[in-house]
C-alpha cells in the first residue's frame, strides 16, 4: 500500500549559510526519507527585497519578502524555519506560535537567557510543535554512540571530555566583524552550545559548572572585540560523571573540532567531527592481546545512514545532518508532538552557557537548578 503524501508550505527566514542549508534540506527530505509530509518551498524572507528575490530564484521558493511578518502571517506558509541572527528569534517565534504554526529555530535559541526562557514558555503555552537546530549530534556515528551508552555497552559513565574548536578567528589580523561584537556571537554563544547539547544528549543533565572565559585578541583591524575567543569548563553530571569541555574560535589548525571522549566502566568511545563517518570504540572484554580501540566505519547498520547511501564507509556529510533535522521536524508536525531537541532543550543549553559565564565572573562553581 502506497504512503499517503500531503504538501506542507514552508517559510524560511534567512537565505544565507543556514537558510540555504534548510532550503536544500526541505527540497530533498521527501525523496531521502519518503516522508508523508512533502515540503513546498512557499516563501523566503531576507533583509532586503533584492536579496530575498535572489534567494527565491536560487532555491526554488514560490515567493519572497523582506518583511518577516508577511511570511509568518501568510496562510500558505504552514511551518516556519528561523535561520536569522539570534536577536530576531524571539519576536518571530512568538508571532508564529500565536498563529499555531510549528517553528524550527537555529541555535542558539534567542540572543539572551531571557529570550530563550520566553521562547520556551511561549512554545509550551501554545502546544505547537517546536524544535531547535543542533545538527551535529545527528550524524550516524553520534546517534550510534548515544545508542551504545543507553544500552550500557560501555558500562557506567565516569568521565566526559568534549570540545568545539575552530580557527576562523585564529589570525589576529583578521578584521573585526559582527562575530566579534556581543556575547551572543562569541565562542560561548556560538560554538559552545553544540558541544553542551552533545554532552546533555550523551550523558544527561549537568548539575554544576565552573568556567573560565577569555578574549585573547582584544582588538582587531576595524575595531575592538567585545566577546570571547575561547573558554573552558569543568562540570558534574547528574549521573555522577566528571566532565571537561573546551571551546575556541582561535584553535589554530582545527576546522570542525566537534569532538568527545567518553569513559565507562566497561569501555570507552571517541569521536571527532573532522572524521564524522567513524566512531572509535573500546570494550574491556576479550583477551588482552586484542584489546584496543576499534575504528567503526558508519554504514547502513547505523542510524539514519541507509536512506542516503547503501555502501558502508561511503559516508554522509554536513548537509545530510540538516536533512535528518528536516525529517524529524516534519515527523513532529505529522504526529502533533514535539521531538527532541525542543525549545526547552535549547533553553537548557543556554542556562548552562549563562552559568559558565557567571562562574567565570565570580570564579566559583555554579549549580544548575532544575528548570
Amino acid at each position: 500500500m502506497s504512503k499517503q503524501r500531503t504538501e506542507i508550505g514552508i517559510g524560511i527566514l534567512g537565505g544565507g549559510y543556514m537558510g540555504k542549508a534548510h532550503a536544500v534540506a526541505m527540497s530533498a527530505v521527501g525523496a531521502v526519507f519518503d516522508t508523508a509530509l512533502r515540503p513546498r518551498l512557499e516563501m523566503v524572507c531576507a533583509s532586503s527585497a533584492e536579496s530575498a528575490e535572489r534567494y527565491r530564484a536560487a532555491y526554488g521558493f514560490n515567493r519572497a519578502t523582506d518583511d518577516w511578518r508577511t511570511l509568518i502571517e501568510d496562510p500558505k506558509v504552514e511551518a516556519i524555519v528561523i535561520a536569522t541572527p539570534q536577536a530576531t528569534h524571539r519576536a518571530v517565534a512568538e508571532a508564529a506560535f500565536s498563529l499555531g504554526k510549528p517553528v524550527f529555530c537555529e541555535k542558539p535559541l534567542g540572543a539572551s537567557i531571557e529570550d530563550s526562557a520566553a521562547m520556551a514558555a511561549a512554545a509550551e503555552a501554545s502546544g505547537v510543535v517546536n524544535m531547535v537546530g543542533f545538527n551535529y549530534i545527528r550524524t550516524p556515528a553520534s546517534q550510534y554512540a548515544r545508542k551504545l551508552i543507553a544500552e550500557g555497552a560501555i558500562g557506567d559513565i565516569t568521565w566526559f571530555r568534549g570540545e568545539h574548536t575552530e580557527d576562523f578567528m585564529a589570525d589576529p589580523d583578521e578584521s573585526a566583524t559582527w562575530r566579534t561584537t556581543g556575547m551572543a556571537n562569541g565562542t560561548m554563544g556560538d560554538l559552545a552550545p553544540h558541544m553542551i547539547n552533545a554532552a546533555l544528549a550523551l550523558l544527561g543533565p549537568i548539575t554544576r559548572v565552573m568556567g573560565e572565559v577569555e578574549t585573547v585578541h582584544k582588538t582587531r583591524p576595524g575595531g575592538d572585540v567585545s566577546n570571547d575567543d575561547h573558554a573552558q569548563m569543568m562540570c558534574r553530571f547528574e549521573n555522577g560523571a566528571m566532565g571537561q569541555m573546551y571551546f575556541s574560535r582561535i584553535a589554530t589548525g582545527r576546522k570542525m573540532g566537534y569532538a568527545y571522549e567518553i569513559t565507562g566502566t566497561k569501555g570507552a568511545i571517541r569521536f571527532d567531527q573532522e572524521d564524522q563517518n567513524a566512531l572509535w570504540l573500546y570494550l574491556r572484554d576479550g583477551p588482552a592481546a586484542t584489546q584496543g580501540f576499534t575504528k567503526i566505519l558508519t554504514g547502513p547498520a547505523h542510524p539514519d545512514y541507509e536512506p542516503f547511501c547503501q555502501g558502508p564507509g561511503h559516508g554522509t556529510g554536513y548537509q545530510d545532518q540538516i536533512i535528518i533535522e528536516a525529517r524529524d521536524f516534519l515527523a513532529a508536525i505529522e504526529q502533533g508532538k514535539s521531538l527532541w531537541p525542543t525549545f526547552r532543550d535549547g533553553h537548557e543549553v543556554n542556562r548552562i552557557v549563562a552559568a559558565v559565564l557567571a562562574s567565570a565572573k565570580d570564579q566559583t562553581w555554579k549549580h544548575i537548578n532544575a528548570f
